[in-house]
């Protein structure tokens, strides 16, 4: 009853108080994780007089003689690319990860402990073209990332000693992306993630207290609402969380209540490369930029074991604060205390529900 209670005080909120969201520091419950976060809306208010970043050029050629991810070319090692045509997989020639690590560890006094971790690294490319951003990619392209998403993740998941699959993508040099040709990664290791162990124990705990999916009933509960809505289709629904830290942060939700990829069926990974589509293109269209961001897939463990709490969803966290060049920086306070942001995640989604789906390179 301790966890029911805490988890009805976090979410609904008496009408009385909501005024307080707008204009008052406030903090927020993320039930997903058991944490919370600071907002301090009226900062928002203040003049920016931090750091300034310059923008990313944008006259990328369609093919990059010099790209180890474009069509034929080699990368380390000489290894040469294949003449690809859609998406490309290949083992990260740098992997954070190898899956012949010996299984070894220390324990001393359980204060110094570490455990040897085996795992698999891939690269994802997106599309041959060298100039292209997913959200500049059409939609049986996008379509076709879904399909490999969901293909690495039977793959991987099924191996030996693998339990848990991430695919992600950093986009742009803000974000730690080195090579603008689009792609992105897919770690597959044996311990689950930090993020996701928070994720599954507050997913666990409210099935048990309340006998359903917290985040089928938080979407629910959004949908009622509505002021946190960015874009939806018949499959899925983008918002922006009401516990969000990045400033313009969104979190991809499916209507159906489905623990992995690889429940989908043809029709909803349709509807999943509709939405990053969208999303994906407001966010450039918001700053007219190649948006930067980083995002993510978080979905059941591949242990072989049933995980009913489960409900897929994709998060992304993206770094502009105001502009096109004023980053956030999580830094003092944020670092040693608590996460803090300034710009709450009402407004943070009306920018967004304002902005166009049309992409403002590609008008036509």
């Amino acid at each position: 009853m301790v966890a029911a209670t805490r988890y009805r005080r976090a979410i609904l909120l008496p009408v009385r108080f909501m005024h307080i969201l707008d204009d008052h520091p406030h903090r927020r419950y993320n039930p997903l994780t058991d944490e919370w976060i600071l907002v301090s809306p009226h900062r928002a208010k203040r003049p920016w007089q931090g750091r300034v970043e310059s923008l990313p050029r944008e006259d990328r050629p369609s093919y990059d003689p010099h790209c180890y991810l474009c069509p034929n070319n080699s990368r380390a090692g000489g290894i040469k690319n294949p003449e690809y045509h859609d998406t490309f997989v290949f083992e990260n020639d740098f992997g954070a990860m190898r899956n012949d690590t010996p299984p070894e560890g220390i324990d001393e006094q359980s204060l110094l402990v570490a455990r040897a971790e085996k795992g698999i690294c891939r690269v994802v490319c997106f599309s041959p073209r060298h100039d292209l951003t997913l959200a500049e990619m059409d939609l049986p392209a996008i379509r076709n990332v879904v399909g490999t998403w969901v293909d690495e993740t039977v793959a991987l998941g099924s191996l030996q000693g693998i339990n848990h699959v991430q695919i992600f993508e950093n986009k742009g040099e803000l974000m730690g992306c080195s090579n603008p040709h689009p792609h992105g990664q897919i770690w597959a290791e044996h311990s689950l993630p930090v993020d996701h162990a928070k994720e599954a124990r507050q997913l666990g705990l409210y099935r048990k207290s309340h006998s359903g999916c917290l985040l089928c009933d938080y979407l629910q509960l959004e949908l009622s609402r509505g002021e946190r809505i960015v874009c939806e289709n018949d499959g899925f629904v983008v918002l922006v969380p009401f516990w969000a830290v990045w400033p313009f942060e969104t979190m991809v939700l499916g209507r159906r209540h489905a623990g992995s990829l690889t429940a989908w069926s043809a029709d909803e990974q349709l509807l999943f490369a509709d939405i990053l589509k969208r999303i994906t293109t407001r966010y450039d269209n918001l700053f007219e930029m190649p948006f930067p961001y980083s995002s993510g897939i978080h979905q059941m463990p591949t242990d072989g074991a049933e995980h009913p709490e489960w409900h897929l969803h994709m998060h992304f966290y993206p770094p502009l604060l105001r502009s096109a060049t004023v980053k956030k920086f999580m830094v003092g306070y944020e670092m040693l205390a608590n996460p803090q942001r300034d710009i709450t995640a009402e407004s943070a989604a009306a920018r967004l529900r304002e902005q166009s789906e049309t992409h403002y390179k590609r008008p036509c």
